[in-house]
């Protein structure tokens, strides 16, 4: 009979070795990112927390090729971002990754339509098609009817679904969010969460900046940062203990301190 074969495991979407950012000069010199590890597999859904100044949206805007003045590696799918001209890298953030943001950046003079197909644009694609892309994912969010609205005519949580669908029009592999419900109240960010689960559930790769500890809960993999650092790893493998490894001879495994104190104790009785 002839051998199944095991599909091989895909190869991680992004690795990082040893990334530093350093901003300003002289004595006010400091690491914003300090010689970060970091491996994240296609698919996940990874939330990234920790105190204001501690490196998350650095990290974010590196991820996302927005800054390239960095010291260690980065690979992106298996290629290393130095060896990538920054022509290669505009079109890399068109075509592979999409960007949700706090504050929306909605043009203000442009309608909800004509600001989800802008990403298109860049694509090379028709007027026509693309503001035919632009309505299908505006009504996958549920938005159909606010097409021709002016973004001061919209909701919070309707501007952050517009902001959303511009993000996903070129279906982009990569989401990265920055503080995407940070000024929604608990409704509209409950939509917004479950649209972020829901991604996750297609395949989509999420990284997403909180302080929102409640956020979390939707995340495969939550991280900590501190201080430029990682400090925490729920995704991080853990250290495996090898059965054989021989202990030192001074010692003792906690079970035979108890007997050995019970020994003593009977001794001195």
């Amino acid at each position: 009979m002839p051998k199944t074969q095991t599909a091989p495991s895909s190869a991680p979407v992004i690795v990082l070795k040893d990334l530093r950012k350093r901003f300003g000069i002289g004595e006010s010199e400091h690491y914003a990112i300090d010689g970060i590890d970091l491996t994240i597999e296609k698919g996940e859904f990874i939330a990234i927390m920790g105190p204001s100044g501690c490196g998350k949206t650095t990290l974010l805007n590196i991820l996302g090729l927005l800054d390239s003045k960095i010291e260690g590696e980065y690979d992106l799918e298996e290629r290393p971002v130095a060896s990538l001209s920054s022509r290669r890298q505009a079109h890399i953030r068109s075509q592979q990754i999409g960007f949700i943001f706090q504050s929306f950046n909605l043009i203000t003079r442009l309608s909800v339509i004509e600001n989800v197909a802008l990403p298109l644009i860049y694509k090379g694609v028709s007027q026509t098609t693309r503001l035919k892309q632009a309505s299908a994912i505006l009504h996958t969010f549920h938005l159909g009817e606010r097409e021709y609205y002016m973004p001061y005519q919209l909701s919070g949580g309707q501007t952050q679904r517009v902001a959303i669908a511009r993000a996903l029009v070129n279906d982009p592999a990569i989401i990265l969010a920055d503080e995407p419900t940070g000024n929604l109240d608990s409704h509209a960010s409950h939509i917004i969460m479950e649209e972020l689960s829901d991604l996750h559930k297609r395949g989509h790769t999420i990284i997403m900046v909180t302080h929102n500890p409640r956020l979390t809960t939707y995340a495969s993999r939550v991280i900590t940062m501190l201080d430029g650092k990682i400090d925490t790893d729920t995704g991080a493998p853990k250290k495996k203990i090898d059965p054989n490894k021989k202990k030192p001879l001074n010692k003792l495994s906690k079970s035979s301190k108890k007997r050995l104190n019970r020994k003593k104790k009977a001794s001195k009785a």
